[in-house]
């Protein structure tokens, strides 16, 4: 099956359906501003609409009671929200409706169950015509007399879509006849929107007909492995992805998902190996649970002759053999177990056989297009041949006693009641004309039943009102609650008797009560009643998407499962399962583990039972999150072996859904566990896979809670206003203060990334009253942080003194003698295997850390902290390697001509004077970091074996580390030199990385922010004159520096600042810091200060002037890209690539702002944010930007001379085509002039403590309000 044609063409369709459909609306007036009145002429047979042309549009006949009805159900949905959201519901609905019509009538006419046999939107023949178009009179219509002839004229007109458009709708509203809950008669106003094509290639019809191969539709088509490759699977993959675009616009939308948006949110389409699964292993077990001990004792040795072990081993034998019998390769035996237990299951199996097959019930609650169900029906359909049945009558019992589904979703409803009707097709040719419905519904509610047709259908009949009465009290608001809500059981015999005798009424209320009372019946007799078998894919929705009236139901009537709505369905399918029935659900796993859940898992472990399990992990349905899929009987038997799968490798993999059904079958990951034991660990995780040992550390160890308390961060209510990243803002110490919130995958140190504006005990987060702050007592506190979410494995970091921890952090807090100790074993696979246990979701809650138990051994006490505190220095020495520690003291690169080595031991003991750049990288800065990796990597692996041993878990964990594990950076000349051992890890830096990041080092010192003459950040705000000054042998005039020159006093421009003050003096530069925070980017050198000239003078001024050139190769070199020189390839850096990369590194917070005319590249210059005056502007425009167009005036002058001499035709084609670019160049400078103009005369001021998000905006806006957007975008 083609999914990506499907997926295309699903995604593309509805926008194209969409969008014809608002064309058609609009031609009557019905647009997305209104809707517009008749013109005046308009008549009793004629409406027109003025639609901006010559001539009105006319619409009569049937079109104007159709438009008429269209207007009043838009007006009446406008009622429950406004315009805008009504006529984009409404149409949209149109929209859905069409499309299920054609994609249910390409799928009959590929099958041939048409009951024509003419093709209505093809050709046998593979012409473009449709058959139903070229032989419309054979295709057994009823026409009028007067259809015939419009039949005929349209024909000889060759008006082909107009006479599809008809002969469509006819088809339709023929098969309605046979399959009435899709094909409802369209007389009404989605016939009057619908704009169909045959002739038009860029048209729905046409598409549909040649983007998915027809095979795809073929259900009798096979392979060549002789598998089908065409199902009314097909059906579902169409509707998932039909409902992709309007899923992601509710996700992506601020607020809570509204009633109409539940069902796109909340579907997701169930890979059928997992459907079969699910099918064989509740409903086929009902099957085998009836035969299995069949021919146990075929041998005849009785019992008392064979072993309790050989006894289970031939019943599991025969589970499968019956499987196998009956084709059912997903069903898994029941697990071995002891005699007890077998006395157990004997007795629930006396209580649940089943006489007939008929007497079995089977529900998909969340049905969506009804996947479940058509398998569920191949199932029975095996379960009746065995016991004799022919297969016709066999779809028909099915239709009639044994399937039942719901939907939320009425355009889902019809797919899935067509999916089982078309699967009853498949076994029986007549099953259309025997007029058997099967019990599928969209869900109904009572909310528009009015009380003349409620009065009417009662007829005064005390017994049918109460009846009513109830179902409509029950079922009020239904659509906002979908299949959770609880119907009180009623006489529905005696309603649906009233049914029949309203079917052959007369009365005017006969249509009202058909249409609106008798769907209200149908929906409640199904929530009423218990199931054998509950098998679904319920929705997905976190509390937080709920909107009011949901979020509410599910607090009253599901306290335990509340936080979310597959919770709450599986509490819902466990109340509706019949005693000793079965339940199988594919769901996220957060019910097995999280400590919201706590309750729901007492319950569950103690009256219910599980049978068996498939833990994907993730990527069923994407990487987005995991999923389980399980079976659960309702009953409990005690000591009862379940079987378990671990489908996935490592926590937080996404492997292909292929691998993981393979790995089934392999009988990988496979577990035998007993849910009494589930209790013995706190808070009763599904841990299925913890032995005894594990358990037992949890009876003896102290829990974490006692041993270093986890605790919660706090939250601000408003993160934008009071956290900034540290490198945003000037360092004021009674006002910004360290704050932890969470970060990358990190160990040992580091992700200090934020500060929090807690200036007077945080006065203004408290004065705002939107914070919670949480643990108090433990703010500034030493302890242990982590972030609360992360994909894989957690991860722990010591946390000094002085540090406030925001909610995306967690902080535990051991006493000052146990820290190291706690530190270590959390960052240890013991813990990590503990952890996944308590909690294998993307989010380690405080609760979760709390039930760790902590084995403290005394004897390796002394030898922990030791290796733990090694591992810290090695992780700050890391961290505090790049600008994005605020304790950087300069770059390895520059800092690695030291005379001593720094990393530790090694063999060559070089002074480090040579001071090339490509020396210093090989043979200090690459070393450096591969000898604190292997050092770190060590230490942790001996750590493990440490923790391994005090647990016990030598037989379950190892000591290894994986190197993508250890989280301090490794240097690779280029990605190709990366090993497989580190793909995946984000400490992975290239010989480009370390180039990018000196390079901005080098700007950095450029601008003041940092100085090769002085350790650290040397100024971000705050008073310049206290760090830098300029000390020439000038003489000063009214402020400003002068020089002599020939014995004349002459003014001139500052060039730099040469002296820095260190420790209370005075002290000149190597290099000088730029006098005026504004640094040229030019694509050419046409001035002598810009970023390639100050660089050059930075490197001579740093490694000295006779290496320039070698470090100008090797940088260029690392760097890549288009030029014919090193200085040119780093100019092209600069110009492309520098702000990028910039951006990425402060995360999208720059402190160098990049002013950029455009795509010409005509003028770019950085200015340092913390130097920024309100005159910053005014002098980049008068300095620099008019001085470019004098320098492109200049040039364009130069190249028309040249152009207007030269007599080398290659010359003048180059001077012509620069020209054109400088004169591009020109007028791009000059359309930017007028934007920066309204900016420098508004002298913008900015505050740091706004941070760079809101003084990006500032800045390009002028004083009347208008925004100039000159900064390169973020």
């Amino acid at each position: 099956m083609n999914k990506t044609a499907i997926k295309n063409f699903a995604i593309w369709a509805r926008n194209k359906l969409i969008a014809d459909i608002q064309y058609r609306a609009g031609l009557m007036g019905i647009t997305a501003d209104g809707i517009k009145d008749p013109l005046p002429q308009s008549t009793g047979t004629m409406e027109f609409y003025d639609i901006g042309t010559s001539e009105p549009y006319a619409i009569s006949g049937d079109a104007i009671p159709q438009r008429k009805k269209l207007v009043e159900v838009i007006r009446k949905k406008e009622n429950d929200s406004n315009y805008a959201t009504a006529y984009k519901y409404i149409l949209e609905e149109v929209a859905y409706t069409w499309f299920n019509r054609l994609i249910a009538i390409r799928f009959m006419e590929v099958n041939d169950y048409l009951p024509s046999h003419i093709r209505v939107l093809s050709s046998e023949s593979g012409k473009i015509e449709p058959d139903l178009v070229t032989t419309p009179f054979d295709a057994e219509l009823a026409f009028t007399s007067a259809e015939e002839e419009t039949v005929l004229r349209l024909k000889t007109e060759n008006k082909l879509d107009e006479l599809f458009r008809l002969l469509f709708i006819k088809q339709c509203n023929a098969l309605n006849e046979i399959l009435p809950a899709l094909f409802e008669k369209t007389s009404d106003y989605t016939e009057l929107l619908l704009n169909l094509s045959v002739v038009d290639r860029e048209g729905v019809v046409y598409h549909l007909t040649h983007d998915i191969p027809e095979q795809d539709f073929d259900i009798t088509h096979l392979d060549e492995d002789g598998n089908p490759t065409g199902q009314v699977e097909i059906i579902g993959w169409l509707y998932q992805y039909y409902n992709t675009e309007p899923k992601n616009a509710a996700f992506a939308k601020n607020g809570k998902i509204t009633k109409e948006e539940i069902p796109a949110v909340t579907q997701l389409f169930t890979p059928d190996w997992i459907v079969r699964y699910m099918v064989e292993n509740s409903l086929g077990r009902i099957f085998i649970d009836k035969r299995k001990e069949q021919g146990v004792y075929a041998d005849g040795r009785g019992l008392d002759e064979m072993s309790w072990d050989e006894v289970e081993a031939k019943r599991i034998s025969n589970e499968e053999e019956i499987a196998g019998q009956m084709g059912w390769k997903y069903y898994l035996p029941e697990a071995a177990q002891t005699r007890e237990v077998r006395q157990q299951l004997d007795e629930v199996q006396k209580q649940n056989e089943y006489k007939d097959v008929r007497d079995i019930k089977v529900i998909d609650p969340c049905m969506g297009s009804g996947h479940i169900l058509v398998y569920a029906f191949d199932v029975l359909m095996k379960m009746y041949e065995n016991d004799g049945y022919s297969q016709r009558d066999a779809a028909q019992c099915i239709l009639e006693h044994n399937l039942f589904g719901l939907d939320i979703d009425e355009r889902a409803a019809q797919l899935a009641y067509f999916a089982v009707m078309m699967k009853a097709r498949q076994y029986d040719r007549r099953i259309f004309s025997r007029g058997i419905q099967p019990h599928v519904y969209a869900i109904a509610e009572s909310n528009d039943i009015d009380a003349y047709t409620r009065d009417y259908f009662t007829n005064n009949d005390p017994k049918l009102k109460a009846a009513l009465d109830s179902i409509i009290n029950d079922l009020r608001d239904a659509k906002e609650y979908g299949s959770i809500l609880t119907v009180a059981p009623v006489d529905f015999a005696v309603l649906y008797a009233r049914v029949d005798e309203v079917q052959n009424d007369i009365s005017l209320h006969r249509e009202s009560a058909l249409n609106t009372i008798l769907p209200l019946i149908r929906v409640a007799e199904v929530l009423a009643q218990q199931y054998d078998v509950v098998v679904t894919n319920p929705p997905y929705m976190g509390n937080s998407g709920m909107n009011d009236k949901l979020s509410e139901f599910v607090k009253e009537h599901f306290p335990s499962t509340k936080s979310d709505m597959s919770t709450v369905f599986m509490e819902r399918t466990l109340q509706v399962c019949k005693q000793n029935g079965y339940i199988a659900m594919i769901n996220i796993p957060v019910w097995m583990f999280l400590s919201s859940f706590e309750d729901m898992r007492h319950w569950l472990l103690q009256q219910k039972q599980i049978i068996n399990m498939l833990h994907f992990g993730r990527g069923v349905f994407g990487s987005d999150f995991g999923t389980t899929s399980f079976i659960i009987q309702s009953a409990r038997i005690k000591n009862y072996s379940a079987e378990y799968r671990r489908l996935f490798k490592r926590q937080g993999a996404v492997d292909p859904l292929e691998t993981k059904e393979k790995w089934f079958f392999d009988g990988f990951g496979t577990y035998y566990s007993i849910q009494d034991e589930f209790e013995l660990i706190d808070g009763s995780p599904i841990a299925y896979w913890a032995n005894s040992i594990v358990r037992s550390a949890f009876q003896h160890g102290t829990p974490m809670r006692v041993a270093a308390p986890p605790k919660q961060g706090s939250t601000t209510g408003c993160n934008d206003m009071f956290l900034r990243f540290w490198h945003e803002v000037q360092k004021k110490e009674q006002k910004w203060f360290p704050c932890l919130k969470g970060g990358a995958y990190r160990k040992w140190y580091g992700n200090h990334d934020y500060v929090i504006d807690w200036e007077n005990n945080g006065k203004r987060i408290i004065a705002e009253g939107r914070q919670t702050i949480r643990n108090a007592d433990k703010l500034f506190c030493e302890g242990i942080s982590w972030s609360r979410v992360t994909i894989g494995a957690s991860s722990f970091r010591i946390m000094e003194r002085g540090f406030f921890f925001e909610s995306a952090s967690g902080v535990c807090f051991p006493n000052e003698v146990n820290r190291k100790y706690i530190l270590g074993l959390l960052n240890s696979k013991v813990v990590q295997a503990i952890a996944e246990m308590l909690n294998p979701t993307a989010t380690l809650q405080s609760g979760d850390l709390a039930r760790v138990p902590v084995l403290k051994d005394n004897n390796k006490f002394e030898q922990v902290n030791r290796l733990v505190e090694d591992n810290i220095k090695l992780s700050m020495m890391d961290w505090d390697s790049y600008e994005i520690s605020w304790d950087f003291k300069g770059h390895p690169l520059v800092l690695g001509r030291l005379p001593e080595p720094v990393w530790g031991d090694v063999p060559d003991k070089v002074a480090f004077q040579n001071t090339s750049i490509p020396y210093t990288y090989r043979i200090y800065w690459k070393k450096a970091c591969e000898y604190r990796f292997e050092k770190l990597k060590a230490n942790e692996e001996e750590l493990n074996r440490v923790f391994i041993s005090i647990y016990g878990l030598q037989d379950e964990l190892t000591p290894e580390v994986a190197d993508k594990d250890v989280t301090v950076h490794r240097i690779f000349d280029t990605k190709d030199d990366v090993p497989e051992s580190m793909q995946g890890s984000s400490y992975v830096r290239t010989k480009r990385d370390e180039i990018v990041s000196l390079l901005s080092y080098a700007v950095g010192c450029m601008f003041g922010r940092y100085s090769p003459d002085k350790p650290g950040l040397v100024y971000a705000g705050g008073d310049w004159d206290a760090v830098y000054r300029m000390q020439h042998e000038t003489y000063l005039v009214e402020g400003k520096p002068i020089r002599l020159v020939d014995g004349k006093i002459l003014a001139v421009k500052p060039t730099g600042y040469n002296q820095i003050a260190v420790d209370g003096e005075w002290k000149n530069l190597s290099y000088s810091v730029d006098a005026d925070n504004i640094i040229p980017i030019t694509d050419e050198e046409y001035m002598e200060d810009d970023i390639v000239s100050r660089l050059c003078d930075w490197l001579k001024a740093v490694y000295g002037a006779d290496t320039l050139e070698e470090n100008l190769d090797f940088i260029a070199e690392a760097l890549g890209g288009k030029g014919n020189s090193s200085r040119e390839i780093i100019r092209n850096y600069f110009l492309k690539d520098f702000f990028k990369d910039h951006c990425k590194t402060y995360q999208k917070r720059p402190i160098y702002w990049l002013f950029d005319s455009g795509k010409q590249n005509g003028f770019k210059a950085l200015i340092y944010l913390h130097r920024y005056t309100p005159d910053t502007i005014g002098n980049l425009r008068v300095d620099y930007l008019h001085k470019m167009q004098r320098v492109y005036e200049s040039e364009i002058g130069r190249m028309q001379d040249m152009i207007d001499h030269s007599t080398n035709a290659r010359e003048v084609a180059a001077s012509t085509k620069r020209k054109e670019k400088l004169q591009k160049q020109l007028k791009e400078c000059r359309d930017y002039d007028e934007m920066i103009a309204h900016l420098a005369l508004s002298r913008i001021k900015l505050d740091l403590d706004d941070g760079v998000k809101v003084n990006y905006e500032k800045i390009q806006t002028a004083s009347d309000g208008k925004k100039y957007p000159v900064l390169a975008k973020i």
